[in-house]
């Protein structure tokens, strides 16, 4: 049998004792230029490329058969085909905002903010909270409101008064000042004033946010008030004129929760204090801003070049091709992923990982009987959750209905807001309906996966399944290192500081005993410190927040331990064959590091330090320092730069 591992991205003058990252994808980074539409690039990266040509061939098939009018192949091509008429988008100029741009103009009160907030949600123009439907964290049997923070146009609250974001800081109300004189509603010192006032309030407004690491927190993050219990907390919002604008259902805020309710009470305040004419510059920022994807040129430029350039340093905005396909993909994705599911996911494919995830449930079962540190009443807890667990391979047993979703080919921004709407009242129709089991929140073409604590599930989509992650026709150590890790990661992800906090139903509820909790909370604090101690090769002197990232790092840790130990009962005791001069055990963790193999533009890697709850590509792969079956495997020894003396190695799981 072959490895299936590519042996052309190694560094041979690396040994795996000192770098395992470097050792498997040191040839691959060392040739490997970035291309000019990416702040960065690597295994994840190079998938999604060929899923986007897939879905490209598969979206101008269907519009090159002239489907009937009224049909969902109807709707994929026709919206395709807006977004790609550039000589109409830019016949209209900013024709296609100028009602929303109005309306903002006829804005007299803070109620009237309100309403249009709500208005402009169904637009597709995020404002000042950013309300999702999802099921209640103490009650996973029914759906609720969440209230989440927002209103700010840069990444993050610490972009706003960090010394290290200053630069980002500086150029953007310039940024904002030419976007509104492109979109005509202010010429030059009028827009500076603006544009000032605009940085002014979201200042104001970021002021109140909770940074990354709190909004992780599951319990902190859950408030559930009333109508009147939010009227309390946020005295001067009209939440009907809101609910008025987002046309939603009767009642859909009787009961909310608010995720970060200081947020809640600073909007409010904000509200009464600003004046009108400040909150009327930030709603046409937000409208322009929102929908400058689908405007002409000029715009798509002048948004690209701070987000893009200044932001992440990327040099190039993707083809328009590529957009086009995004679109379609957030707007009817699961009507392209059916078509993507019966022409490049066979049933083997399937049927493999079956087999698979069933032993990375046997190997976490194992593992819970054996945990030293795990006490009896939390062992059956934890046990008693795995059972319940959902595994999700491939694709939706029932498709999405789009019916209801008008698509006009020689209207592109019509098409966003009734895309947009919806969505809204798709989201909106669940709540005092049974909830949906069967929903899947990506689509089958996505190159990830994730863990569902509310549904207790694990999601793999079918794109994600092939090499490096899975190759139906390659060696089991290596799917094991893959696939199988990442199984373990997501099922981890069930386990991890917050995962944790949550029952097999789909509850927060604390399971745990007292002293176990206390165990558990010390290993994590123990990665926390390891990781902040870390830097990435990709921004040099920028260390990893070990906080932000504890979470994905414990999956990390679970899916290496519980997928090693899964690979060992797949071989049912007999020893793995040598394949490519490597033992099973080494392949195993040489495939790990292949999936995550890539390399990041300086300034993309910082922002994402800020922001991204997951540790850089290498820092993942080397992961497995805290092995003891890694260092056997390579016969790692004090000395080695992978090596970490036992007594200081994190094990969880």
């Amino acid at each position: 049998m072959r490895s299936g591992i590519d042996h052309s991205a190694s560094d041979p003058q690396v040994r795996p004792q000192d770098d395992l990252f470097g050792h498997v994808n040191g040839g691959w980074v060392a040739r490997t230029e970035i291309p000019a539409d990416r702040g960065r690039y690597g295994s994840f990266d190079i998938l999604r490329e060929n899923a986007e040509q897939q879905v490209r061939d598969i979206i101008t098939a269907v519009a090159e058969g002239n489907p009937e009018t009224g049909t969902v192949a109807r709707k994929v091509g026709d919206l395709y085909s807006s977004f790609m008429d550039e000589a109409r988008i830019e016949t209209q100029g900013v024709e296609p905002i100028a009602p929303l741009l109005t309306a903002i103009d006829a804005v007299t009160s803070p109620s009237e903010v309100m309403g249009l907030l709500g208005s402009l949600l169904r637009a597709g123009v995020d404002g000042l909270v950013h309300p999702i439907v999802n099921t209640d964290d103490r009650d996973s049997t029914r759906y609720v409101v969440y209230l989440e923070q927002a209103g700010t146009g840069l990444p993050d609250e610490a972009y706003y008064r960090e010394p290290q974001h200053e630069a980002i800081r500086t150029a953007y109300p310039p940024h904002v000042a030419r976007m509104l004189t492109l979109a005509g509603v202010y010429a030059g010192d009028a827009a500076t004033a603006a544009a000032d006032r605009v940085m002014v309030l979201e200042t104001r407004i970021a002021a109140s946010h909770w940074d990354t690491v709190a909004n992780r927190d599951a319990v902190k993050t859950y408030t559930l008030v009333d109508r009147a219990g939010l009227a309390e907390l946020t005295p001067d919002v009209d939440w009907d004129a809101y609910l008025g604008g987002a046309q939603a259902p009767p009642g859909a805020f009787d009961q909310v929760i608010a995720r970060q309710p200081d947020h809640l009470r600073s909007m409010s305040a904000a509200l009464a204090d600003v004046d009108l004419a400040t909150w009327q510059d930030w709603l046409r920022w937000r409208v322009v801003h929102a929908l400058a994807p689908y405007l002409g040129e000029a715009i798509v430029a002048e948004n690209f070049d701070f987000f893009g350039r200044t932001l992440s340093g990327v040099p190039q905005i993707r083809e328009r091709w590529k957009r086009g396909v995004g679109l379609v993909e957030d707007a009817l994705g699961e009507a392209v992923g059916q078509l993507y599911v019966e022409q490049h996911f066979p049933p083997r494919a399937k049927e493999r990982m079956v087999e698979l995830v069933a032993n990375l449930v046997e190997a976490f079962r194992r593992n819970f009987d054996d945990l030293e540190w795990m006490g009896t009443d939390t062992r059956r807890e934890a046990l008693a959750k795995l059972e319940a667990f959902t595994p999700k391979i491939g694709y939706p047993d029932t498709w999405r209905d789009y019916s209801a979703l008008e698509v006009e080919v020689d209207d592109l921004v019509g098409n966003v807001a009734r895309a947009s709407a919806f969505e809204v009242d798709r989201n909106l129709a669940k709540l005092g309906a049974p909830v949906d089991r069967a929903e899947w929140f990506m689509t089958p073409q996505t190159v990830n996966a994730y863990y569902n604590p509310g549904l207790n599930e694990i999601v793999f989509p079918a794109a994600i399944l092939q090499p490096p992650f899975f190759d139906v026709d390659a060696d089991d150590a290596v799917n094991y290192g893959g696939i199988g890790a990442v199984i373990g990661h997501e099922v981890g992800h069930g386990f991890d500081d917050q995962g944790s906090q949550f029952d097999g139903d789909g509850n927060l509820r604390n399971w745990w005993t007292e002293g176990d909790r206390e165990n558990f909370d010390g290993r994590a604090q123990r990665l926390i410190a390891q990781f902040n101690e870390l830097e990435s090769r990709d921004a040099p002197g920028h260390k990893v927040n070990g906080a932000l990232t504890v979470g994905e790092n414990i999956g990390d840790l679970g899916g290496l331990t519980i997928g090693h130990a899964a690979y060992r009962i797949s071989t049912e005791g007999a020893d793995a064959p040598v394949i490519d001069e490597l033992t099973g055990d080494q392949r195993f963790f040489i495939g790990w590091a292949r999936v995550w193999c890539g390399v990041a533009r300086e300034a993309e890697a910082v922002r994402l330090l800020a922001i991204d709850p997951h540790a850089p590509m290498d820092l993942r792969a080397n992961a497995v320092r805290n092995l003891s079956e890694f260092h056997e495997a390579f016969d790692v020894a004090e000395g080695d730069a992978m090596w970490v003396p036992e007594k200081d190695r994190v094990r969880i799981f």
